[in-house]
Formats: structure tokens, sequence, C-alpha cells
């Protein structure tokens, strides 16, 4: 993962946090919802980053054993 992935996805995290709080303090169910949607999005986006680190991983390594 980039690290302007990184903090792409952990700038959407940290944004639904704040808009779950807000919505929390003035009972905005729409904007909490909004916010946890926001979360979970970003949280996706990390899993899937993650994989594909992985898969990658995998795949140099796995070339490496052919060179050798």
């Amino acid at each position: 993962m980039s690290l302007s992935d990184k903090i792409s996805n952990k700038a959407e995290d940290l944004g639904g946090k704040a808009k779950e709080a807000a919505g929390n303090l003035t009972g905005d169910d729409s904007l909490r919802a909004e916010g946890k949607a926001d979360q979970v999005e970003s949280g996706l986006k990390n899993a899937v980053e993650n994989v594909k680190d992985a898969v990658e991983d995998t795949v140099d390594k796995v070339k490496n054993a052919f060179k050798k």
C-alpha cells in the first residue's frame, strides 16, 4: 500500500469518526450512519490493499525461488 493510500484511508476513517461523533452529539442518525459507513469503507479499502500487498509479496517470493 502506498503512503498516499494509507494517508487517504486514515483521513477517511478519521472523517467518519468525526461525523459519527457529531451525529451522536446532535442526535442526527443520518450523520451518525454516514460516519459509520465512511469508517467501514476505509476498513474495506485497507483490507483490499493488505491482500494486494500479500499477493505481490508471494509473487515476488515465487519469482525469486525460480531464479535460484
